[in-house]
């Protein structure tokens, strides 16, 4: 890296670009226990992964199954001599509050088999029950450090991931380096699974609020990039929901839909109309948030870090109207 590198998440926080609405929306999510360095195209580059992975990464998007992989680093901890740890997290009905999971712990020459069972045919993983392990109780934070895609993952995620996995880790709360999933320039980046909560721009003296999730979430409000289960615009009416419900509404079943938008072929459209549905996890309450969200100005970012990269300018938004409606 040149001493004059100019890193994309230091432009794009010091000029203000809220990093709501850049998490990716994901049905599933596949995490492989893979030792870095992580080449810039883990899961496309021939020698990366097991071809087999990557053929089956591949097929998977080819049928339309909208699934993110993510390496993750070996943990002496987490780790065991021998095999080698996969995590899948799906979607479990259309409403949902948490990814639901399933975990392995699997020879490395039945890698392939195994992402073959999980993501193309489920009536095969019988076959690899006596690798399953429980999990359903544990909390997996993921740090990206993929220095390889964007020096910024590696330059601020790493700092970020030493403080939590010294400080915050325990039994039930483990946390990992993982490859790139999106948002570098909002680096150092972090994905809460089961929740499937995406963060940007953190700062170390804001993780204790986010692990603990303590505090009211407004605390965090330019911190948080959305949530998983939800499309751009539906995450940043989310975040206003979130703020107004306080802590109980994780726990509430909800899904989205975006019924207008301009420009919907556009970066960055002008405006949309969204609904939120969610129900408590008792079935009492239920119901539909609809906003409307507007453009409310414009900052300059920078996709990638390098100090030949132009800066871009970025639409920035907000909730301009948000009515709870159908209430029971």
């Amino acid at each position: 890296m040149q001493p004059d590198c100019r890193f994309c998440s230091t432009i794009s926080k010091a000029n203000g670009e809220d990093p709501i609405g850049s998490a990716g929306q994901y049905d599933r999510f596949l995490l492989i226990e893979t030792p870095p360095p992580w080449s810039g195209a883990i899961w496309i580059e021939p020698g990366s992964m097991p071809q087999g992975v990557i053929d089956t990464f591949q097929l998977a998007w080819d049928r339309g199954i909208n699934v993110r992989p993510l390496a993750i680093a070996p943990d002496r901890a987490y780790s065991t001599a021998g095999f080698t740890r996969v995590l899948h997290f799906y979607r479990p009905s259309s409403c949902f509050a948490r990814f639901t999971h399933q975990g392995y712990l699997i020879p490395p020459a039945k890698l392939s088999e195994l992402v073959m069972a999980l993501l193309n045919h489920p009536e095969q993983l019988a076959l690899f029950q006596p690798y399953q392990q429980s999990g359903d109780r544990v909390r997996d934070l993921l740090v990206c450090t993929h220095g390889n895609y964007d020096v910024a993952c590696s330059r601020f995620g790493y700092p970020i991931y030493k403080t939590l996995r010294q400080t915050y880790a325990r039994t039930d709360l483990r946390i990992w380096r993982c490859s790139h999933f999106g948002g570098h320039q909002f680096a150092p980046t972090l994905l809460d699974l089961p929740n499937g909560h995406y963060w940007g721009h953190l700062e170390a003296d804001k993780l204790g609020n986010l692990v603990n999730r303590q505090g009211a979430i407004a605390e965090l409000r330019s911190f948080y990039r959305g949530w998983a289960g939800l499309a751009k615009f539906e995450q940043i009416a989310e975040r206003e929901i979130w703020i107004q419900e306080g802590c109980n509404w994780l726990r509430y079943l909800k899904c989205g839909e975006t019924t207008a938008i301009s420009n919907p072929d556009a970066d960055y459209p002008d405006w949309a109309e969204v609904r939120i549905h969610f129900t408590s996890p008792n079935g009492e309450r239920s119901g539909i948030y609809e906003a409307r969200i507007d453009v409310c100005g414009q900052v300059t970012t920078m996709w990638n870090s390098g100090d030949e990269k132009w800066l871009e300018p970025a639409k920035q938004y907000q909730v301009s109207c948000l009515n709870e409606i159908e209430r029971c």
